[in-house]
């Protein structure tokens, strides 16, 4: 369960809100000169970049889906799996363009142990929202918005609806009061109105500000205690 959004207003301000099951996945936020990012740990020993910000304001982030079969993992060369595809995206490997060339000529699959969709943004507002086996829609709006249900398909995922979760329809009802002023302070006060508790309580809320290059974060719900992360200037 996450909530992930993109506002362009005078500053483009994007958010996400991390929920997860500790039984589930390990993680831990990981801060370098080039990614802030959430690690989740892998089979392979390494915390593997799947939600996270490159200082070239490459923002991508993946949420759960209930799973189609078009989507499903296929190993071959005219395939690549989301986790795949969004972790390169934020190390900056491949560009806002790339992606969409890559979307266009290959089929986008879930990865092989997690049925995953995925929101990527870039330091122009920018957005694409990739849905393994339904497509794939680019955006530059106001606002943009994904939870953990189909936006491209949705009667494919309405029967998947957990009973109370109206996390989408709150954040957008809050998204279309905005002005073109919304701040970083506001886009805190919208993870903080749909955060989640229990099992899959949110764990980790970010919001990153293009303009100032800066990463506000808090863990665990502690909406009382925010974190911030700037990306270093670089020296010429």
């Amino acid at each position: 369960m996450c909530t992930r959004f993109v506002y362009n207003g005078n500053d483009m301000i994007t958010g996400f809100n991390f929920d997860i099951d500790l039984a589930v996945w390990k993680h831990k936020v990981i801060k370098e000169k080039e990614r802030f990012y959430i690690g989740i740990l892998r089979p392979d020993g390494t915390y593997h970049s799947y939600h996270g910000i490159n200082r070239n304001g490459n923002v991508g982030t993946l949420l759960y889906v209930h799973d189609n079969p078009a989507g499903i993992y296929r190993d071959n060369s005219d395939c690549i799996t989301i986790a795949d595809l969004t972790e390169q995206f934020i190390k900056a490997q491949i560009s806002f363009d790339e992606v969409l060339q890559i979307v266009k000529s290959k089929q986008i699959t879930y990865a092989p142990d997690a049925t995953m969709q995925a929101m990527l943004s870039d330091s122009h507002g920018r957005v694409l929202i990739i849905e393994p086996g339904i497509g794939y829609k680019e955006e530059y709006e106001q606002y943009s918005l994904i939870t953990n249900y189909s936006l491209m398909k949705p009667e494919s995922t309405k029967c998947f609806i957990v009973p109370g979760d109206d996390r989408y329809e709150r954040a957008l009802k809050k998204l279309e009061k905005y002005s073109p002023d919304f701040s970083i302070s506001d886009a805190i006060h919208l993870l903080y109105d749909v955060r989640q508790e229990g099992a899959w309580a949110t764990r980790v809320s970010f919001v990153y500000s293009a303009k100032e290059q800066t990463v506000y974060y808090v863990e665990n719900n502690h909406f009382e205690c925010i974190q911030t992360f700037t990306f270093p200037l670089e020296r010429y």
